[in-house]
């Protein structure tokens, strides 16, 4: 079956005929291409297209798809069993290597999603600090717990409020906008002994990727230092991105307790939360915050994640930055000769060019960004072989597979585009 048909099949069985709703591509008017497989730099769709990727399951693939030693590493571990729901040994060799990447990571526990790792490490704060509220930023996307999905990023953005999460459950959300320090200042001055924690994304990927202003992060630290507050980085998506350490080590901030997603198991179904051994040891069975889960250290995931973060100990980064850089700038500077007003934002394998005619510092103003421009781009992009995400407030993401001659069959796609 073609893409097509399997999508109105779809529609029969699955709300908007999808299993998460951004894949609907309704934000750029168009219909959802089925996946039949991925190699490399690429995905294959089931109507027999290659596209270059530069979605990467929403990030954590950034070794590519099929990397062998990751492969190689699952394909050993299914041979001896997909799931136990009891220890194994992966758990502890996956967590010591975390641990040497991310010194801050002194515990951690291992669960199924970033979703996850997020709600437990906001349950792990109240239950540390004994206190209710927590802040969070506007446009940042911590998973789909009900706490969290106020004014949140992603795809929660297209959807008008959020039924089903009654408002009791948000009354101890205190928002403010990404990188406005003093609001955040105001809300410690106005609560600072009922906060428990600042969530935050130390580099936000969910309205577009928009980066910390100066101080900012460290303002964050502070804040929780003076008001005996936890620090939570959420590196769901900057985790193993933007450093081997993380956006932690990129900007030399460090966090009490850091939220970590796919990456960690080579792309497949997997999450973690750890930090201060001091915090950590207030879960169950030590203290008295309870989590649990089935799959948690699920051994095909442990494998595959611990491959993941040995290959990257190896791979330069610098020069990745340095050509996604080059990538990036060049299709800005091309759409700008096609007289659109763009804005680039990039650090590392992540970048966001928006079509916007002022720079994105929060998610105001990513809301103003020219949707109509970005669904036209992206539907001729696809046209021509490469693959975006269908919201022009996602990043896009390069990986170590991607070669000199994919970027430039990508700037000559997008010479094409036309308005």
């Amino acid at each position: 079956m073609d893409s097509k048909s399997l999508y109105a099949k779809a529609q029969t069985l699955m709300p908007g005929g999808v299993n998460s709703p951004l894949r609907a591509c309704r934000y750029v008017n168009a219909e959802p291409v089925f996946i039949e497989n991925a190699k490399g730099a690429y995905i294959y769709d089931v109507d027999g297209r290659q596209y270059v990727d530069y979605v990467f399951s929403w990030g954590p693939q950034i070794l590519g798809h099929q990397d062998a030693a990751v492969s190689e590493a699952a394909h050993k571990a299914i041979d001896l069993g997909s799931s136990y729901g009891a220890p194994c040994y992966g758990e502890i060799a996956l967590a010591e290597e975390i641990n040497k990447m991310i010194p801050s990571m002194d515990m951690m526990r291992m669960v199924s999603s970033g979703t996850e790792a997020t709600m437990s490490a906001l349950r792990l704060a109240r239950g540390y600090t004994g206190r209710k509220k927590f802040v969070k930023f506007i446009g940042n996307y911590h998973g789909h717990a009900d706490a969290f999905l106020a004014a949140a990023g992603s795809a929660a953005a297209t959807v008008p409020g959020t039924p089903g999460v009654p408002e009791e459950v948000t009354q101890h959300t205190l928002l403010a906008q990404y990188n406005d320090l003093e609001a955040v200042k105001t809300h410690f001055e106005e609560s600072g002994d009922d906060i428990a924690c600042i969530i935050v994304e130390p580099a936000a990927g969910n309205m577009g990727l928009v980066l910390p202003a100066e101080g900012f992060l460290q303002g964050l630290r502070d804040l929780c230092d003076k008001y005996g507050a936890v620090l939570i980085f959420d590196e769901v998506i900057t985790g193993f991105r933007l450093a081997p350490g993380g956006a932690q080590e990129r900007f030399g901030i460090t966090p009490d307790l850091t939220t970590l997603g796919k990456i960690i198991g080579g792309g497949f179904p997997v999450g973690c939360y750890g930090g201060k051994r001091e915090i950590m040891e207030h879960m169950a069975p030590v203290g008295g915050v309870f989590q649990a889960g089935t799959l948690s250290g699920n051994p095909v995931a442990m494998a595959a994640g611990l491959a993941t973060l040995k290959r990257l100990q190896e791979s330069d980064y610098a020069a990745l930055e340095a050509r996604t850089k080059e990538l990036a700038e060049g299709l800005t500077a091309i759409m700008k000769e096609k007289g659109k007003s763009v804005f680039l934002n990039q650090i590392a394998s992540a970048f966001t060019m928006y079509f916007s005619e002022t720079p994105v510092t929060n998610m105001i103003e990513s809301g103003k960004c020219d949707a109509d421009a970005y669904a036209t781009y992206w539907q001729q992009m696809l046209a021509q072989g490469v693959y975006l995400a269908p919201a022009g407030f996602e990043c896009a993401f390069t990986c170590f597979a991607h070669t000199d001659e994919d970027f430039e069959k990508t700037l000559e796609a997008a010479r094409k585009v036309q308005f």
